[in-house]
């Protein structure tokens, strides 16, 4: 009889009965110094676009074009990302985003013109999606099924760092220097030092059993549990689950077993996406428009960001407590709450508060939403799943900065923020009313 045709443990049997020890701890910096690196960057213009439309003399609309830009390229990478992990493995589609978008983050640095930043913002953005899909996919197959919720939030807690520690560079930089915004882009291209920490990263072995490699799939397998003998003694033993090699195919997304779950996550990251970028990406430039000064519309913005870390930090706590769909729903609408609240206020003290609490709720519900897509796609389409969905949202954002610039132009700063809040009810209606439970669920 060949190997693969004989019953086996499974992969997820395997990880699922581990204790959490020094692996899994590894993997969570790593991630997270993957986070890092992305979040920052994707906030670099948004900190960035008040300097270069007063040193450009560029308007309102070359400003959305470029944001646009950035969306479009993210869409790209997400779902061509997401697609090749699930051809040539988490581990080098990881390191090769990393790679793509730190280096095309160094031509941000050195446009001379809008166009030049359109396109390098588009190819960067290529990147960072990229990342995120398969690093969402990474945690989930790598984490037991009663902590991977936990172990997402953790890594976006260290990761959501770099979105105050950008915010914070370009509060110091843009005012001192007349190109200090240009050294905030090189901000991104630190993540190239990624190849060099993750050589000891381990290949997801469920991904190489759904290939079919089942000795490489042993190997990992086997390296893991020795160090977690050594480490925390004898291991019980896993589930007697029986695992039978297949290999997934994109098209599988639209099919009629997956098709719910994919129709339902791309609806539920596009209006997140409107919904978080609508805020974020936009609150410096808003800040300026409204007649604040620019300092102090970076040190707002900065203030405001500082709340994402307890935010992730709470999703940490939280994530593996209940079910996610539950969590995704009532914060959501507590977002849109907050919404609401920050474009009532005038004042720099509520402005700062609301503008926080919102923030914290966004960066509480992203690691939750997470962890959510990525239980909700097999193993042998995880990957696809994730950054199809992830990456439609972030297309819908390519038009997203349309919508912000009508509105304000046509109906006032606080239309802006009734939309913001009208796109977290979206999501929360339709994951409260459809989405699945999968908190605790072997992958």
């Amino acid at each position: 009889m060949n190997i693969q045709d004989k019953p086996r443990v499974s992969a997820a049997a395997r990880l699922d009965r581990l204790p959490i020890f020094s692996f899994h701890r590894h993997i969570m910096l790593l991630l997270a110094f993957c986070f890092f690196f992305e979040l920052g960057d994707i906030n670099t213009f948004a900190f960035s676009a008040p300097a270069i439309r007063a040193q450009w003399g560029i308007s309102l609309e070359t400003i959305r074009n470029i944001t646009a830009a950035t969306f479009f390229g993210m869409f790209l990478g997400a779902t061509t990302g997401g697609w090749i992990a699930d051809r040539i493995g988490r581990k080098r589609a990881l390191t090769i985003a990393m790679v793509w978008f730190s280096f095309f983050s160094l031509l941000n640095a050195v446009a001379w013109e809008p166009v030049g930043l359109f396109m390098a913002r588009l190819l960067t953005g290529l990147g960072l999606s990229a990342m995120t899909a398969i690093g969402i996919t990474y945690i989930a197959e790598m984490y037991p099924a009663r902590s991977r919720g936990r172990f997402q939030g953790w890594v976006m807690s260290v990761g959501i760092c770099g979105i105050p520690a950008a915010a914070l560079v370009a509060r110091f930089l843009i005012p001192a220097f007349p190109y200090g915004w240009r050294l905030v882009f090189l901000w991104g291209a630190l993540g190239l030092l990624f190849p060099l920490l993750a050589r000891r990263m381990e290949e997801s072995p469920r991904w190489y059993e759904k290939r079919g490699q089942f000795a490489a799939a042993d190997e990992v397998l086997q390296r893991i549990e020795n160090a977690a003998v050594r480490e925390t003694g004898p291991l019980p033993p896993p589930d007697p689950a029986v695992v039978a090699p297949r290999e997934g195919h994109f098209r599988e997304l639209f099919g009629p077993q997956v098709r719910p779950r994919t129709a339902l996550l791309v609806v539920a990251w596009m209006f997140q996406t409107l919904g978080f970028y609508g805020f974020s990406a936009w609150v410096p430039t808003f800040l300026v428009e409204h007649g604040f000064a620019l300092a102090d519309s970076l040190t707002w913005a900065f203030a405001m960001q500082l709340l994402g870390v307890p935010g992730a930090l709470i999703a940490g706590l939280i994530s593996d407590r209940w079910q996610r769909k539950y969590w995704v729903t009532l914060i959501a609408i507590y977002i849109a709450s907050c919404g609401i609240l920050y474009g009532l206020s005038s004042e720099g003290l509520a402005i700062m508060v609301f503008g926080g609490l919102m923030t914290m709720g966004i960066q509480t519900f992203a690691p939750i939403l997470y962890a959510y897509t990525a239980e909700c796609f097999p193993t042998e389409i995880r990957s696809s799943g994730t950054g199809f969905t992830y990456g439609v949202g972030r297309l819908s954002n390519a038009f997203g900065p349309f919508v912000i610039t009508f509105l304000y132009a046509g109906y006032g700063y606080m239309s802006v923020f009734m939309y913001i809040a009208a796109c977290w009810l979206v999501v929360a209606a339709a994951i409260g009313l459809a989405g699945p439970l999968t908190r605790g669920r072997a992958l």
